[in-house]
């Protein structure tokens, strides 16, 4: 496990839920369980907040961790240009077990971009 993902996972950043008008998604993995909870709050089409709740392995509640603050700033245009590999590099690399939930940051900012729309 590289650094990041050991900060990320030992000290979370953004954990929680956001209230209204804040945009909320919940996604899984049916093959290993893990479940991610993402919350946005945007103003003028920039995501000022973001929280999350995950449960599952340690790769996913640090990458949940880093996806707020790679959303954080962005607008909307910014969030479709996301990569797994964006998610992956802020936490210092993921094994081949683990790049599943590099995936499913990106299917919570699909729910996301999609509840927008």
């Amino acid at each position: 496990m590289s650094p990041e993902l050991i900060e990320h996972f030992s000290n979370p950043r953004n954990v929680g839920d956001l209230p209204a008008p804040a945009v909320t998604v919940e996604v899984s993995n049916p093959i290993c369980g893990d479940i991610l909870r993402l919350a946005v709050l945007l103003d003028a089409g920039i995501v000022t907040e973001a929280r999350y709740k995950a449960r599952g392995c340690t790769a996913s509640i640090a990458a949940g961790s880093a996806l707020t603050e790679l959303l954080i700033g962005r607008d909307k245009a910014a969030l479709r240009l996301l990569t797994k590999e964006h998610v992956e590099n802020a936490i210092g690399g993921l094994s081949n077990e683990s790049k599943h939930v590099a995936v499913l940051c990106l299917d919570a900012v699909a729910a996301i971009l999609k509840t927008l729309s």
